[in-house]
């Protein structure tokens, strides 16, 4: 039980600001590129209860991570925010633009992580402390939780931000075909879960960016 306590509190500010700034950065790109909607929703900001969903951001992922910890010894974490509203059409050029108002949600969650790396390398740099483990662990969370987000949201699944961003490099006629898909994004992204496909898919990019970050930062632990 104390293990569980101590991972919920590790884990519960990487989760929180992983996503609630995940989707701040979709708002203030779309702001830039002409898009207000956000900013009027008050959903611009860093405050994470403006962007918390009661079920997506807290319940549904501390369900799973008590789930997988008993059954499997490993917390496993899912979540969302509540999205942010964009209206596409208000972009000065809705198809280009989208681009950049996708890619900026798995964009901040690679920051975030290079941040979490910067704070594991500082935990590792200071004295043995009642800080320094803590810290670390983290970090190490910090970074899980965001590559899994930022790789999960490129697949190129509409309405996923790789759909989007596909949408967008995709020629007009291509494009409008691809982004039928939307309605049923949610439900392909459910079978590949539950089918074992989407873990074939993310795993080997999320090792291949973890290890990345490990070179780029000398995180040898």
């Amino acid at each position: 039980m104390n293990d569980i306590i101590q991972g919920i509190a590790i884990y519960a500010l990487p989760v929180i600001f992983a996503i609630t700034i995940h989707e701040a950065a979709h708002g203030y790109v779309a702001k830039y590129f002409g898009d207000p909607t956000a900013e009027k929703a008050g959903r611009i900001s860093l405050n994470p209860l403006r962007h918390i969903d009661p079920f997506g951001t807290i319940l549904l992922p501390l369900m799973l991570f008590l789930a997988s910890k008993l059954l499997m010894g490993s917390g496993l974490l899912f979540g969302w925010a509540k999205p942010v509203p964009v209206d596409f059409n208000q972009l000065r050029q809705p198809k280009k633009d989208m681009l950049w108002v996708a890619a900026a949600g798995p964009g901040v969650n690679l920051l975030m992580a290079f941040f979490w790396a910067m704070v594991i390398k500082f935990g590792i740099s200071v004295p043995d402390g009642i800080y320094a483990k803590p810290m670390i662990l983290m970090g190490i969370a910090g970074i899980e939780i965001n590559v899994i987000l930022m790789v999960l949201n490129l697949l190129p699944i509409p309405p996923l931000d790789g759909g989007r961003i596909a949408v967008s490099l995709l020629p007009n006629k291509l494009a409008w075909k691809f982004a039928q898909i939307e309605p049923y994004g949610f439900a392909i992204l459910l079978i590949l879960l539950f089918s074992g496909g989407l873990s074939v898919i993310l795993w080997p990019l999320i090792t291949m960016t973890k290890q990345m970050l490990v070179v780029l930062f000398g995180l040898y632990i």
